[in-house]
């Protein structure tokens, strides 16, 4: 008997075969070799800057270099006026320059994602500043400024002004050219992401907010706008980080004059490293424009309620 309900079991199933761990892990392994190589070009600089920040680093006086500690960001803190003066210059030019492209990209966004003859042309002459580079941004807006040659001259042709005048050189006209300059750049920026953006924006709730009675502005104001909020947060927070960061467009616009008038931390850092040599203080104060950055951002993300999903 035991031999027979040997013979009638039924037998038992296949093992399953586990599965090869291999195929999983080829994507990681595919983009292994690109991503250390993204990994060193970013963390030795980071980490270099870190490290030379506590150093009293300058090769035109090596007699002096050694280990500093904190004294570099003790320095910048109580004794360098220069480096709130800059900081709050930096904050100035980020809120006035991000406010206004943000401003000007989202009416020429609304604009331009009308139906019209000649979108296409005017979409393209709307975006072209945004591929030109920052030198020569700075390159096409210096000889416009220029006081033999540019606006002032035939503005004074006009009777507006005086001859011989230059906007990059008086305190006081100095700070809105160098904004209308960046702006001819950073316009663009938010005008392509806002665009972007709106092409996914639904008809139909449009066509109800008319069959309801909304007007344009409610229109603007219930749909557009909400559904905007996360191309606007981001493109701001980007744009803020770059203006922040922005060297090229002022170094060679104005070189930070007159008087220090338009320098920004990242050019008065250029100035103390390259010019001064001085790359110990210099990379103290690129890691307190780091820190400041990053709490800003995080603070501006949780703010904001990014990616919430809340349209």
């Amino acid at each position: 008997m035991a031999q027979a309900a040997a013979v009638a079991k039924p037998p038992a199933p296949p093992r399953r075969r586990r599965a090869s761990a291999t195929p999983r892990r080829l994507p990681y392994l595919l983009i292994a070799p690109a991503a250390l190589l993204m990994l060193g070009f970013i963390a030795y600089p980071v980490i270099s800057v870190f490290y030379y920040s506590l150093q009293n680093y300058n090769p035109t006086k090596p007699w002096r270099n050694g280990y500093a500690g904190f004294d570099n960001f003790v320095h910048a803190f109580t004794d360098d006026p220069q480096f709130w003066d800059t900081l709050t210059f930096s904050a100035k030019w980020v809120v006035v320059e991000v406010g206004l492209q943000l401003l000007f990209g989202l009416a020429l966004a609304l604009i331009v994602n009308q139906t019209f003859v000649g979108r296409g042309l005017g979409r393209a002459l709307v975006f072209s500043p945004w591929a030109v580079s920052g030198v020569l941004t700075s390159a096409i807006w210096v000889l416009l400024y220029n006081s033999q040659t540019g606006i002032t001259r035939y503005l004074a042709d006009l009777g507006i002004g005086s001859y011989g005048t230059s906007w990059l050189s008086d305190t006081s006209t100095v700070f809105p050219a160098a904004v209308v300059a960046d702006l001819w750049r950073g316009v663009p920026f938010f005008a392509i992401l806002i665009l972007a953006d709106l092409q996914s924006v639904s008809k139909d709730l449009y066509e109800a907010a008319e069959v309801d009675g909304a007007s344009r502005l409610k229109q603007f104001w219930h749909i557009t706008l909400p559904h905007l909020k996360d191309a606007i947060v981001l493109s701001t927070l980007l744009r803020a980080v770059w203006e922040f960061n922005n060297v090229d467009l002022l170094y060679t616009l104005t070189g930070g004059g007159p008087a220090g008038e338009t320098t920004t931390l990242p050019l008065y850092i250029a100035h103390t490293s390259v010019d001064a040599h001085n790359f110990g203080y210099a990379s103290a104060l690129t890691t307190v424009a780091f820190v400041i950055l990053l709490f800003c951002s995080i603070v501006y993300l949780r703010l904001s309620k990014f990616g919430g999903g809340d349209k």
